[in-house]
């Protein structure tokens, strides 16, 4: 057993253990409520959450808008309704217990607005709000507006520094504390830096004492560094518990969730996790959101890789040309071969990307590429795939057909769809699931389980 003290995170104590929050309705107010309801921090997801109708069922999130901005309201509602719905949800199954927190995707499509809406019409059931995927420095102001701590996340002592200095250090007395995301091994969207390499992991106990030295420049060393991404068994974190060198610290869990009875997340993905093996999950540069990110190598994300293989740089005045979108584009004669090879496959279709190259895809892939761009609901602050942008002034760059709807994807995975299309994400060690005693027998625990077992040091 690990001797854990209880901690006072947003205002109360309670075992220093949290749920990771993963969007898309995997993480609701079911899991979230389960989680505070055992002493611990329970977290749902904001983004684009699940609200239901008078007899209970899932309202399917349909877009009628004929125009991006249409569509943009829809989506804005929608999340509204669906992360009021869940913090509802997450406090009348705590039984009063616990902290409830909500996570939000700081590049999701209208954010500020989602965030300071939920607030205002879910108050009294959310206690703090974690954010990450982007530079927040307007999220203090927004929930301490409302009397609700926040939690940026970060990868790195130098980010979270910009973000005191610039904004956090005028609403200090909200700051709850900080969560720590390793890059090389969290799921979900990834803060690595462009000086970073992805294939080359960094120590994250070093990494750690640094930013536990930069908040105690701050003087804020009476708060918790939540530690998330690789973490499985505490007893492998023994060390980093009651550690001098890293002062108060939490952990957090977003992987081990995903197999419980509470998740909502498709069975069938719960199966898949069950036979995962090391390697299988992927981080890749692929995300519309431009950032890297973890997930299962399935179809759809063996698909996508094998897309960023079949392409061709554009030369102008090269002999050799393709036709796109009815036009004659130059591209470089030492790709002939591969072009040809590529056509035999049935990858027939080029079009182009904002990087000066085409890719081929076959015909019924360039349709569906095309009918998502048309049918982009704008769940992004802004995208590559579609090129939306809510910064009207910006001039939109070509829409990159080598990246994919992510609503959809994520959509599919939540709730049933079809396994090759949808994108589940996921951290580096979900192999273990397959691997770790506690899940023999395709044994899938309640999330009160769960924590018991964690408590255990396993």
């Amino acid at each position: 057993m690990i001797k854990l003290d209880l901690q006072k995170i947003s205002g109360v104590e309670v075992l220093p253990i949290t749920e990771g929050g993963k969007g898309i309705s995997v993480s609701n107010g079911e899991t979230c409520g389960a989680w505070a309801a055992a002493g611990a921090v329970g977290t749902f997801s904001a983004v684009n959450a699940d609200s239901r109708d008078e007899n209970g069922n899932v309202i399917p999130q349909i877009y009628r808008g004929k125009t991006w901005p249409e569509r943009r309201r829809e989506l804005l509602e929608y999340a509204v309704a669906g992360g009021i719905a869940q913090a509802q949800i997450a406090r009348e199954r705590s039984n009063g217990k616990g902290r409830i927190h909500m996570n939000v995707l700081w590049e999701m499509g209208g954010c500020r607005e989602i965030l300071s809406r939920i607030l205002e019409g879910a108050k009294g059931c959310v206690h703090g709000v974690v954010c990450g995927a982007g530079m927040p420095y307007d999220l203090g102001d927004i929930t301490s507006a409302f009397g609700v701590f926040y939690y940026p996340i970060v990868s790195s002592a130098r980010a979270f520094s910009a973000l005191f200095r610039r904004s956090f250090k005028k609403m200090s007395e909200f700051l709850g504390g900080v969560v720590y995301e390793d890059p090389w091994l969290a799921g979900g969207h990834n803060g690595l830096s462009n000086a970073e390499d992805p294939l080359t992991p960094k120590n994250p106990y070093l990494r750690l004492v640094e930013l536990r030295r930069t908040m105690n420049e701050f003087n804020l060393q009476n708060l918790p560094i939540i530690i998330a991404g690789g973490v499985w068994w505490l007893s492998e974190w023994e060390d980093y518990i009651n550690n001098k060198e890293l002062g108060l610290t939490a952990f957090q869990f977003g992987t081990r969730p995903i197999l419980t009875e509470e998740c909502p997340v498709a069975k069938a993905w719960q199966r898949e996790f069950m036979s995962l093996k090391r390697g299988d999950v992927r981080l890749t540069p692929l995300s519309p959101t431009g950032f890297y990110s973890s997930a299962v190598n399935n179809k759809m994300l063996k698909d996508l890789l094998a897309l960023q293989e079949r392409q061709i740089k554009i030369v102008e005045d090269s002999p050799l040309t393709v036709t796109v979108s009815g036009r004659e584009i130059h591209v470089d004669a030492a790709g002939k071969d591969d072009m040809i090879a590529w056509q035999k496959e049935g990858f027939s279709v080029a079009m182009l990307t904002p990087s000066a190259t085409v890719v081929f895809v076959t015909p019924e892939q360039n349709r569906q590429i095309l009918n998502d761009q048309r049918s982009c609901c704008c769940c992004l602050s802004a995208c590559r795939f579609s090129s939306w942008s809510e910064q009207e002034n910006v001039k939109r760059k070509i829409p990159d057909p080598r990246s994919f709807c992510i609503q959809k994807a994520l959509q599919a995975a939540a709730h049933e769809g079809d396994r090759d299309r949808s994108l589940l994400f996921a951290g580096h060690t979900a192999y273990r699931f397959g691997e770790d005693p506690f899940y023999a027998d395709n044994f899938i625990p309640t999330v009160k389980q769960l924590i018991e077992r964690i408590l255990s040091g396993y």
